[in-house]
């Protein structure tokens, strides 16, 4: 009989006692416990086992899981006689940021100390065993949610001192997904504050504590060190780019495809790796998703299940408020192309505003992109790193994402692209200024301008006169603009690109002829149409009207020439419709010539 697949559970010894469906990963303890290492850091994105792998390890080392070896029988950890013996011999302080992602400080903090108030609870035993002193005593009363910091920043270090107390051996710290309020905190503008108290909290719980004896955090990024980690040196830090533990979370081929032998469905494997492998760990490439594939064994079909598990808040937010840089990246990203960036992997969160680089690095930490090649450093430059988006699942999960930013017009937004495919100028006029009203604000959220082109669209309530009348691509002007408009516009290629995918190739800012386009959208099937975008801004000094705005833009497409690249490629000039966008502020006027 086929085991049951158990989704969502997350404790080891559920899976155990139901008999649901597990692929041993228990080698994970020999290895993390022979590497010797007093503290590590595992970076892994969501859903990858890294609570599960925790839970596990809880339940092999702690003592109150002692005499439970019928949780361990017939994996391989069971094997050897030494680990057997090691079996619930610690004292182990177990904990989980997971569900913390309050929008405060005082919340984020009030819940730390009340997980750790429980913890207090769970061993309220201490107080009677005349191990403890008065001092200790009145100490362990105070520790409550509401207890000061320096109490809150020595309550783990404390605990640890009464369980050595009591069991004679140094403990184990478990603490999984560690950034999760981080995160939260960079995103709700509260970062510094929640950056201080965990500094002091992590640095008595893994650095100044003489009764620990090994540690293990487990989260999706790696905190730069100068925010959270700065006095813990003795940190092994262990990175999507590590060789350590590197098919101890996720799923290697070899385990996916014996799965589906064994479930009945070896005709899907080529399907399934489309879908969820492309994780790389270390050396060690064709990792899979793991939740999706307990998914599709379950369910059996494809479908978007890792990229559904929760919000992907963070990451929508980084590209949707990204400069022209960071969305001009990514459409090459969503076109299945490669891109070349340095890579940091100590995430330093108030960086993500003001730095793609930093966007790039959180990307491939979370599982959204992968590594497909490292240059090898050059004297005085910095090591290169080849990305692209992991697989079929995330990029179905990008498209759901961009699609996202304009579900509030969006009957308007699919209004707007099919008149467009059939010419329908006025409808064009109509559908495009009720998108501009209700979705501009989306973008205006940047202040800082980008460094390189394509250069930006800018209103003229954005720059008081200067460098109005300008094309996007006018580079003469780059650094007079804002990028307001310009966050618009990159976002709404992006909606094109996407919307458009399955019959025609988008690109913006690309050369033909004698410049530089904004936007060609070129049809698949060279009987159809083609469009060529120019967008252009009102400029009261040197325009009476939106109307001769548009017919500037209109002329520089014809003068420059723009339809080359199409009519090289086959396209009947006659199948080439030309469009000039004028905007004043939020308004729009279309006009079309071919």
């Amino acid at each position: 009989m086929t085991e049951k697949i158990g989704i969502g559970i997350q404790e080891f010894d559920e899976i155990r006692e139901g008999k649901c469906f597990y692929i041993d990963k228990t080698y994970f303890i020999r290895e993390w416990w022979e590497s010797k290492d007093k503290a590590t850091l595992i970076a892994r994105p969501r859903r990858f086992g890294k609570t599960l792998n925790m839970s596990m390890l809880k339940q092999f080392f702690s003592v109150d899981y002692e005499g439970r070896e019928d949780l361990f029988e017939g994996l391989s950890i069971w094997e050897e006689k030494e680990y057997r013996q090691l079996q619930g011999t610690y004292p182990v302080i177990s904990l989980s940021f997971a569900n913390i992602k309050e929008k405060n400080f005082p919340m984020t903090r009030k819940k730390i100390c009340q997980l750790i108030t429980k913890l207090y609870e769970e061993y309220s035993f201490l107080l009677f065993t005349g191990l403890l002193g008065e001092a200790d005593k009145r100490y362990f009363r105070r520790v409550s949610e509401n207890m000061d910091d320096s109490d809150a920043s020595l309550s783990l270090y404390q605990l640890s001192d009464y369980l050595y107390r009591y069991y004679g051996k140094k403990v184990i710290i478990l603490l999984d997904e560690y950034d999760t309020p981080m995160q939260e905190a960079y995103v709700n503008g509260f970062w510094d504050e929640l950056a201080s108290f965990t500094r002091s909290l992590f640095n008595s719980t893994f650095k100044t504590n003489p009764y620990l004896e090994r540690a293990i955090m487990t989260g999706i990024t790696r905190v730069s060190k100068e925010s959270v980690f700065s006095d813990l040196n003795n940190l092994e830090v262990v990175t999507t780019t590590s060789n350590k533990y590197m098919t101890a979370f996720g799923f290697t081929e070899k385990e996916v495809f014996n799965s589906l032998e064994k479930f009945g469905y070896g005709d899907k494997k080529e399907e399934i790796k489309k879908w969820y492998d492309g994780f790389v760990f270390g050396k060690i490439t064709d990792i899979y998703n793991p939740w999706s594939i307990l998914n599709f064994l379950d369910k059996r079909k494809i479908d978007t299940y890792w990229a559904n598990t929760s919000s992907n808040g963070l990451v929508s937010k980084l590209v949707r408020e990204g400069d022209a840089d960071l969305k001009s990246v990514f459409e090459e990203l969503l076109k299945g192309k490669n891109i070349l960036c340095p890579i940091d992997e100590q995430i330093v969160y108030n960086q993500l505003d003001d730095d793609s680089e930093a966007v790039w690095s959180l990307l491939l930490a979370s599982g959204y992109l992968k590594v497909v090649s490292i240059e090898k450093k050059v004297v005085g430059k910095r090591q290169l790193y080849e990305l692209s988006l992991t697989n079929m699942e995330v990029l179905d999960m990008f498209y759901d994402m961009v699609r996202g930013w304009f579900k509030k017009s969006a009957g308007n937004y699919n209004a707007f692209v099919k008149a467009l495919l059939i010419n329908d100028v006025e409808a064009m006029n109509e559908y495009m200024n009720v998108i501009s009203e209700e979705i501009f604000s989306n973008f205006d959220v940047g202040t800082k301008p980008s460094k390189l082109q394509p250069e930006r669209l800018v209103s003229c309530y954005d720059c008081k006169g200067v460098a109005n009348g300008s094309s996007l691509n006018d580079s003469s002007n780059l650094y007079a603009m804002t990028s307001k408009s310009s966050r618009f516009y990159h976002g709404f290629v992006l909606g094109l690109l996407v919307d458009l995918a399955e019959d025609y190739i988008v690109t913006s800012n690309r050369e033909s002829g004698f410049g530089r386009y904004d936007v060609m959208i070129e049809p698949k099937d060279r009987s159809k149409e083609a469009f060529i975008l120019e967008f252009k801004v009102y400029n009261p000094r040197k325009e009476d009207s939106l109307e001769e705005t548009v017919e500037n833009a209109l002329i520089q497409i014809e003068e420059k020439q723009y339809e080359t690249n199409l009519s090289a490629k086959g396209i009947p000039i006659d199948n080439i419709k030309k469009y000039g966008f004028a905007f004043k502020g939020k308004k729009v006027l279309i006009g079309c010539r071919g």
